[in-house]
């Protein structure tokens, strides 16, 4: 079951690429100063994967606007993410959750993923969304059995204009 809303923000440190090499990102670093936006998605070089982080990086400014750093996690490498990124013109921060310890955390990690087409793979991420204030908390929740279910945009960006 995914993490509820009004609970405290587990924090991670987890990797991403950059430009100048690999670096460490700290939930916490964001706490007293903005909102964050988890988006949890399966894998990298994906269709659906693909376009929602396409999507959310043409919308990128709509969350700046609101305060809000936004996240996109998976289990790829960092590696990995930074080619995919390149690739797709993907702006939004990529974390590697390669030991699939922050999705099974955050309660958003499958047990086998898409066994019906030979994956079967455990603790990849189901698509999921998480608002957390800047005090920690849990404002918004939303995770998809269905890997092809996008997040609720909408919903979310009303939760960050409420926090305003």
């Amino acid at each position: 079951m995914a993490l509820a809303t009004g609970s405290k923000a587990p924090d991670f440190s987890l990797a991403t690429k950059t430009s100048d090499g690999p670096k460490q990102v700290k939930l916490s670093d964001n706490f007293g100063s903005k909102n964050t936006v988890l988006l949890f998605f399966p894998m990298a070089y994906t269709g659906v994967c693909t376009t929602e982080m396409c999507e959310i990086t043409s919308g990128l400014s709509e969350y700046a606007a609101l305060n809000a750093e936004v996240y996109g996690i998976s289990g790829d490498n960092p590696f990995a993410q930074e080619a995919w990124a390149t690739a797709n013109n993907i702006s939004v921060t990529l974390l590697s959750d390669y030991d699939h310890k922050l999705a099974e955390t955050y309660g958003v990690a499958y047990d086998s993923f898409l066994p019906q087409v030979g994956l079967g793979m455990g603790g990849v991420p189901k698509r999921s969304a998480f608002v957390i204030d800047k005090d920690g908390v849990v404002q918004y929740a939303e995770s998809n059995d269905d890997p092809k279910q996008l997040p609720d945009f909408e919903a979310i960006k009303a939760k960050l204009a409420e926090l305003q």
